[in-house]
């Protein structure tokens, strides 16, 4: 068990040491500024749960590297998304715009929660009445609270 944990810190080090390795900086720091930004906001293909500034995949640091020369080439940072998700797809946003083509994905969790309460109103809505209690059911429930047999 401390060797899963011991591993599992190494590799995090590992990780955040090579995505921010000096030698792949941009000279200017507004410039890398902006690329760290839009690091951010890029998901690594390898790892799927990471940005591109946390992973330390192979393909993070290509897309890191283009991404920096998109920077340096002066395009807009929707240019560069925009060559990013032509190139890899919309997954590759770690927040996909919202199209027709995704529209499941964002309003699926909201019906599912709807149909849930739904579901749940109509099974407490159809619910069987409670019956009432007649005089005899009354008298021996006031027996039994006395202690009475």
């Amino acid at each position: 068990m401390r060797a899963r944990v011991l591993l599992a810190v190494i590799a995090a080090v590992f990780c955040m040491a090579a995505a921010s390795d000096p030698a792949e900086r941009l000279p200017d720091p507004a410039q890398e500024a902006r690329a760290r930004e839009i690091f951010q906001q890029v998901r690594c293909l390898v790892c799927q749960n990471e940005s591109i500034d946390d992973s330390n995949a192979e393909l993070a640091q290509d897309l890191r590297r283009i991404v920096r020369d998109q920077v340096q080439q002066g395009r807009s940072d929707a240019e560069i998304k925009s060559f990013l998700t032509d190139r890899y797809g919309e997954f590759v946003l770690l927040r996909p715009s919202f199209s027709i083509g995704n529209l499941a994905l964002w309003l699926g969790p909201f019906l599912v929660v709807l149909l849930g309460v739904v579901l749940l109103l109509g099974r407490l809505r159809h619910r069987l009445p409670e019956a009432e209690l007649d005089a005899a059911d009354v008298e021996r429930l006031r027996r039994l609270e006395d202690g009475e047999s």
